[in-house]
């Protein structure tokens, strides 16, 4: 059994250093890796990526990361994730990391992701320019996360992750108000997620939301946000494939 250490929406800044620590000191004996699912500062600031990295730092099990949309507000993403690659953080965009974790090769494939909507209530690249920008950047979102998860499968990941900041369905957003369901996730990292194949898929951003959900084609979807789970991170657990 492989065990999946995951949070989101930490939103960490300089007058919170050291509160997440002692938990994660303990991931030691309950997890194998820790996935941490965007909004990790609170304005995207160095200062505050530095916060994050320390927290993290030096711990017993892998961390990988997406960043989220705080992680954007001060428009150096580049230099947060800096920051917390100087510490070990693996953070992925359009990308994607392997692990052996006893045995099995255990994939993270990631993004940041994006809003417009799920089926039937959706946005559509279509009028304005700025609409347009709007659903080609979540639609190459998606397209990363997609083509990140084929490669896992191609590099026979025994157990594949999707990571992402923006929801992939609507079931975990339930408790947010509906009108705000397009910029908290789109359909399109499901379609993603399903057409590729993975054994779980972890997001953040929804601190309204739900816990648990699920993609079309029967991929487990968990809601991470700090919020939602209310502790310093969740453990899920994966069985590898038996031969």
């Amino acid at each position: 059994m492989i065990r999946v250490a995951a949070i989101g929406d930490i939103h960490l800044g300089p007058g919170s250093a050291g509160v997440l620590r002692p938990a994660f000191d303990t991931l030691g004996d309950c997890a194998d890796l820790l996935l941490l699912a965007g909004d990790l500062t609170r304005h995207g600031t160095r200062e505050e990526a530095r916060v994050v990295a320390e927290e993290v730092a030096g711990l017993p099990v892998p961390v990988v990361a997406v960043l989220g949309n705080h992680d954007y507000q001060s428009d150096q993403p580049d230099l947060v994730a800096r920051e917390l690659a100087a510490e070990g953080v693996h953070v992925l965009e359009g990308d994607c990391v392997t692990f052996d974790v006893r045995g099995v090769t255990v994939g993270i494939a990631g993004t940041k992701g994006f809003g417009g909507g799920f089926a039937g209530r959706s946005a559509t690249e279509f009028g304005e320019p700025e609409m347009k920008a709007f659903i080609r950047y979540s639609r190459a979102c998606a397209d990363g996360l997609g083509r990140s998860l084929r490669e896992l499968r191609t590099r026979g990941c025994g157990l594949r992750v999707a990571l992402t900041h923006f929801s992939p369905v609507p079931d975990t957003l339930a408790g947010e108000p509906p009108e705000i369901y397009p910029f908290l996730g789109s359909y399109l990292l499901a379609e993603a997620i399903d057409e590729a194949g993975a054994d779980l898929a972890v997001h953040g951003h929804a601190h309204l939301g739900t816990e648990h959900g699920m993609t079309g084609g029967g991929v487990r979807v968990r809601n991470v946000a700090m919020p939602v789970i209310d502790r310093a991170f969740a453990v899920y657990h994966l069985s590898p494939p038996t031969d």
